[in-house]
C-alpha cells in the first residue's frame, strides 16, 4: 500500500479537513469513507460550494417540493437544504468530535454573506444557525470584519463555536484572537464552562500571491530598466502567502504566551487554532500542494478542495515547515516595501477582503435566483 500522506500530516499536529459538501458526498458514504480512512477530521462550507452542490442537482429536487408544499419562502427552502446537509455531515463527524474531545469533527456553515457589515445581524443569524441547526460540532463562520469581531466576540460568549474567515493580513488575524479571548473572558466572568468551545481563525493563501503575482507579471510586462530590479519582482513572487502565513503563526506562539491567554488556559479553554484556507494552487508553475507542504505544524488547520486532498495524499513532503525560514519571511515581507518592487501589503489586503465578501455575496444572490427558477419550475400549477 501506498502511503496515504495526509495521514502522515496528523502525526505533525495539523489536522486537515475538507473545504467541500454536497448531498450526494453524504449519501453516497464517500464522506464517511473519507472520514473513517483518509485523515479527513473537519468539513467547511461556503456561499460558493453550496451553489455548485444545489444549482442544477436534482439530488434536492424532492426537498425542493416539500419546502413548496410547505408555503416556504426561497431563503427558508434553502436553509432547510442547507441545514440537513450540515446535520447529516455533522452526524458522520460526530465520532471524530467525541474521540479528539472537541478539537475536531466541525462542520462550518457561513452566516449570509450579505450581512458582513453588520454586527447585529451577524449576531442574530449566528445564534439562530446555531439552534436550529442543533449540534455541538456545528461552527458558525463569521468574516473577519470590522463588523464580524464584536459579533465573534458576542457569540463565543454565549458557547457558539466559530471558524472567523476571509482573514489576509497578519494584523486581522491578530484582532481575532484578541476577540476570541475577550469572548471567553466574558464568558468565564459570568462563571460559565469555557472547555466546550473552539474556534479557527481561517487566513487565506493563494488569492494573495494571485494577487501579488498578477501585480509583479504587469510590472514585467511594461518592462523594467536593470536587471537587479527584475530579480527582486521575481524573488517575490509566489513567496508572500507562505511568508505572511508563517509571520501569523509567530503571532499565535506569542498570543498562547501571554498571561491573558494563560489564565484561560487553566479554566480549560481551547486555542483558537489557525486554519490555513484558499489552498489550492492557482498557477500551474507551482506545485499543487504547496500550501500543504509548507505550513504543516502543531495546532493548526489545513483545509482542503477535493483534488488538493488527492494531491496531497499522493505526493506531500512531509515535515514540520511552519517554523522554518521564518527570518527569511520576515524579510520577504519586508522586501514589498523596496521602491523596486513597491508593493503596499496593506492595500493587498484590503482589496481582498473587499473581494472575498464579493466572491461568496454573488455565488449567494446566484444560488437564491436558481432556487427560484426551480421553485417556479417544480411549482403546482
Amino acid at each position: 500500500m501506498a502511503t496515504n500522506h495526509l495521514l502522515e500530516i496528523k502525526e505533525y499536529g495539523q489536522s486537515i479537513w475538507m473545504d467541500n459538501l454536497t448531498r450526494d458526498l453524504v449519501q453516497s458514504g464517500e464522506l464517511k469513507n473519507l472520514v473513517e480512512n483518509q485523515g479527513i477530521c473537519g468539513i467547511t462550507s461556503n456561499p460558493a460550494i453550496f451553489e455548485k452542490a444545489i444549482a442544477g442537482n436534482a439530488i434536492y429536487d424532492a426537498d425542493i417540493e416539500a419546502g413548496i408544499r410547505a408555503g416556504l419562502p426561497t431563503y427558508k427552502i434553502y436553509e432547510s437544504l442547507v441545514f440537513k446537509d450540515i446535520r447529516d455531515a455533522c452526524d458522520i463527524l460526530r465520532p471524530v468530535y467525541d474521540a479528539s474531545g472537541g478539537l475536531d469533527g466541525y462542520v462550518s456553515i457561513e452566516v449570509p454573506p450579505t450581512i458582513a457589515h453588520d454586527t447585529q445581524a451577524t449576531i442574530n443569524e449566528a445564534r439562530r444557525y446555531y439552534q436550529e441547526i442543533g449540534r455541538d460540532n456545528v461552527m458558525i463562520k463569521i468574516p473577519g470584519t470590522d463588523a464580524g469581531l464584536p459579533a465573534v466576540e458576542q457569540v463565543i460568549s454565549e458557547g457558539i463555536n466559530v471558524n472567523v474567515t476571509l482573514l489576509f493580513s497578519v494584523q486581522s488575524y491578530i484582532e481575532t484572537a484578541w476577540a476570541y479571548i475577550r469572548g471567553l473572558e466574558k464568558r468565564a466572568a459570568e462563571g460559565k464552562d469555557i472547555s466546550k468551545i473552539s474556534s479557527v481563525a481561517s487566513f487565506f493563501l493563494s488569492r494573495i500571491d494571485s494577487n501579488i503575482d498578477g501585480k509583479i507579471d504587469a510590472a514585467l510586462k511594461a518592462g523594467v530598466d536593470r536587471i537587479e530590479k527584475e530579480a527582486k519582482l521575481r524573488a517575490v513572487k509566489g513567496k508572500v502567502a507562505i511568508a505572511n502565513a508563517k509571520i501569523a503563526y509567530q503571532e499565535y506562539k506569542k498570543i498562547i504566551q501571554s498571561d491573558r491567554w494563560q489564565a484561560l488556559a487553566a479554566k480549560g479553554a481551547n486555542v483558537q487554532r489557525l486554519l490555513w484556507a484558499s489552498t489550492s494552487t492557482k498557477d500551474p508553475n507551482y506545485s499543487d500542494v504547496m500550501y500543504v507542504d509548507e505550513l504543516i505544524g502543531p495546532e493548526t488547520v489545513n483545509t482542503l478542495p477535493p483534488n488538493t486532498i488527492d494531491a496531497c495524499a499522493d505526493h506531500c513532503d512531509v515535515a514540520n515547515r511552519v517554523e522554518s525560514n521564518v527570518e527569511e519571511a520576515y524579510k520577504l515581507i519586508e522586501n514589498l516595501k523596496d521602491p523596486d518592487v513597491a508593493i503596499d501589503i496593506d492595500q493587498v489586503m484590503d482589496e481582498l477582503l473587499v473581494e472575498g465578501i464579493d466572491k461568496f455575496i454573488k455565488p449567494f444572490e446566484s444560488l437564491m435566483q436558481s432556487l427560484e427558477e426551480k421553485v417556479a419550475k417544480l411549482s403546482p400549477v
